[in-house]
């Protein structure tokens, strides 16, 4: 009974858009938090530079929507959203495709995070720097889009 789930392509399908989601989710989590304690200690010396810290704070959240945004697309081309379910060979493909953005998304927004608090430290000290510092992140942020795109385009290719 349960070996039948392993072969059954959507049971693949789902794995891998739960592993989209879930890893990186818990990610942008750790990230933004992380971000968060940084951003906290700031704003309660001075809480004029909310704005900016927030955003920062935020960055590595999106690894989360990417995550999400592939776990859409794929639930609406595997059948879950209507439609017939997938073979094995296509749960397995989907498996694969939904990998990218899940594996690079956790370790991508851990990484963003630490960076963020770095960042944060930087406006916290000369806050007329929040562009540059703004930079440090945006650049990890560069390896999750990239995983977007090849879990997206993998999708589309199935």
């Amino acid at each position: 009974m349960i070996s039948d789930l392993f072969t059954n392509g959507i049971v693949w399908a789902l794995l891998g858009v739960a592993l989209a989601v879930i890893l990186s989710g818990c990610g942008s989590a750790y990230g933004v938090g992380i971000a968060g304690q940084a951003a906290s200690g700031v704003v309660t010396e001075d809480p004029g530079k909310f704005a900016k810290v927030l955003i920062i704070q935020l960055l590595p959240g999106t690894q989360g929507i990417y995550g999400l945004l592939v776990a859409f697309v794929t639930l609406s081309r595997i059948g879950i959203l209507g439609g017939s379910a997938p073979d094995l060979t296509t749960g397995l493909l989907t498996f694969a495709a939904c990998l990218p953005i899940g594996v690079v998304g956790l370790v991508s927004a851990i990484h963003q995070g630490k960076t963020a608090v770095a960042a944060i430290g930087i406006v916290a000290k000369k806050p007329e720097q929040f562009g540059k510092a703004m930079l440090f992140p945006a650049m990890v942020e560069t390896y999750a889009i990239l995983a977007l795109l090849v879990s997206i385009l993998a999708i589309f290719s199935i």
